[in-house]
C-alpha cells in the first residue's frame, strides 16, 4: 500500500466517527423503532462510539510509525 493511499485510508476513517456523531446525528433522532431494547438515537450514539474504537483501531494498526515502534521494542527486550 503507497504512503498516499494509506494517508487517504487515515483520514477517511479518522472522518467517519465525526460524521456519525455531529452531521448524522440530528436526521437520526427517532424514538419509536427500537434496536436491541433501545430507542433508536441512543442505539445510533452507542454504535458511534463503537465504530470509533473499530476505525481508530484499523488507523493504529495501519500506521507503519506504530510498526517501526513494536519491532523496536521487541529488539530492545530481546
Amino acid at each position: 500500500m503507497s504512503q498516499t493511499s494509506r494517508r487517504y485510508l487515515h483520514v477517511s476513517l479518522a472522518c467517519v466517527p465525526f460524521v456519525m456523531m455531529l452531521v448524522l446525528t440530528p436526521f437520526m433522532n427517532r424514538t419509536t423503532p427500537y434496536v436491541l431494547g433501545l430507542p433508536f438515537l441512543l442505539f445510533w450514539i452507542v454504535l458511534s462510539v463503537v465504530m470509533t474504537s473499530v476505525c481508530m483501531f484499523v488507523v493504529y494498526q495501519t500506521d507503519p510509525a506504530n510498526r517501526d515502534d513494536a519491532d523496536a521494542t521487541t529488539q530492545v527486550q530481546s
